[in-house]
């Protein structure tokens, strides 16, 4: 090792689903089938005639999307934080929030960041097992900590746990931070939210990438109580200013205001994922109940790094970790029902 290589931050990144560049089924990384809202194509429009203004810089506050975000969740302003992604607000809460002596607490299987950004800032952590059906204990997480940080549903089973069972996490914890990651929480059941008013210590983080259609932008934010806010805007400011670039905010805002196309969009991905659930059923899967848009599925049969392979040399492209305890299970994103159909087409003359 070279001297200067003793003090370079060293951590395992984060590896990102494969994202193809060539025309294929792409159901590995879990983004919208269907387009944004056509108000976005709009904006995009309109801002084709006011291209001079991307020679200045955004707004630091990004207050059109806030406002945006704030009016449809019915919260104050300044309750709402945005960044490049909810992976963006997620790291800059890990670093504002997660700085005690004491590990801070989430699944052992779950979103894989977690671990890249612990290690990234040197902040200690306990993975807590959930159980063999793949669901988070409770209990686990009453022990002393400094925060706690899980996926409602979480990622990659999809399975969501109901508002009580979330409460009951953040009632044990009220001396340190608490949030519940809801980048699924549109395909699935009630939000957490309504338990801002309750508990100050809690934060709740979405994105722009799922239910939105949005994943090319980099769009997430969290909401939390005003003081909270206040901790990450600092850290923001101290970090970098300028998060949002103006499309992004522009786009960002349009979207949010379609409430309708929001509400069709979702309710089409639910409906093909119910028609998938049976469909994998036939074929003799087994799965946790989702409710996220993809399905974390097994074959007691098949060998999940085998049929990954050979859908994805068919042009199907689904998500396979090979990781302790998840070796067998692939996660299929929901995509468009003709594009669900090819998929069972290929697995019904696979399985022949």
């Amino acid at each position: 090792m070279r001297e200067f290589e003793k003090n370079i931050r060293k951590v395992e990144p984060y590896v990102p689903g494969e994202q193809p560049q060539k025309k294929v089924i792409k159901l590995n990384t879990n983004e919208n089938p269907y387009p944004p809202a056509p108000g976005v194509l709009a904006a995009m429009k309109k801002l084709e005639g006011h291209v001079d203004s991307l020679r200045l810089y955004p707004d630091p506050t990004s207050d059109t999307l806030v406002s945006a975000l704030a009016d449809f969740y019915h919260v104050g302003k300044d309750q709402v934080f945005v960044g490049v992604g909810s992976d963006d607000v997620l790291s800059m809460c890990f670093l504002t929030f997660f700085n005690s002596e004491k590990p801070v607490f989430f699944p052992d299987i779950t979103y894989s960041f977690y671990k890249v950004w612990a290690d990234l800032y040197r902040i200690p952590y306990e993975c807590k097992k959930v159980d063999e059906n793949f669901h988070i204990i409770k209990e686990d997480y009453y022990p002393e900590n400094g925060g706690v940080i899980f996926p409602n549903p979480n990622a990659p089973t999809s399975i969501y746990e109901d508002l009580e069972f979330v409460e009951d996490i953040i009632r044990h914890n009220q001396d340190v931070i608490v949030i519940v990651d809801e980048a699924y929480i549109d395909f699935a059941g009630e939000s957490a939210l309504s338990l801002l008013d309750k508990y100050d210590n809690l934060i709740i983080t979405q994105t722009f990438s799922k239910a939105r259609s949005m994943a090319g932008m980099r769009i997430g934010y969290a909401i939390a109580s005003p003081l909270l806010i206040k901790y990450l805007n600092d850290a923001k400011y101290s970090f970098n200013s300028y998060t949002m670039n103006k499309t992004s905010l522009v786009y960002g805002a349009e979207a949010v205001k379609d409430k309708e196309y929001f509400a069709e969009t979702t309710r089409k991905i639910v409906e093909t994922r119910d028609w998938a659930e049976e469909e994998f059923k036939k074929l003799g899967f087994v799965f946790p109940k989702p409710s996220a848009n993809f399905i974390f599925v097994s074959h007691p049969e098949y060998d999940a790094k085998e049929l990954f392979e050979a859908m994805k040399a068919k042009g199907i492209y689904v998500r396979f970790w090979g990781s302790e305890r998840i070796e067998q299970y692939l996660r299929v994103t929901i995509g468009t029902r003709e594009e669900m159909e090819a998929l069972f087409a290929f697995l019904r003359e696979y399985m022949m």
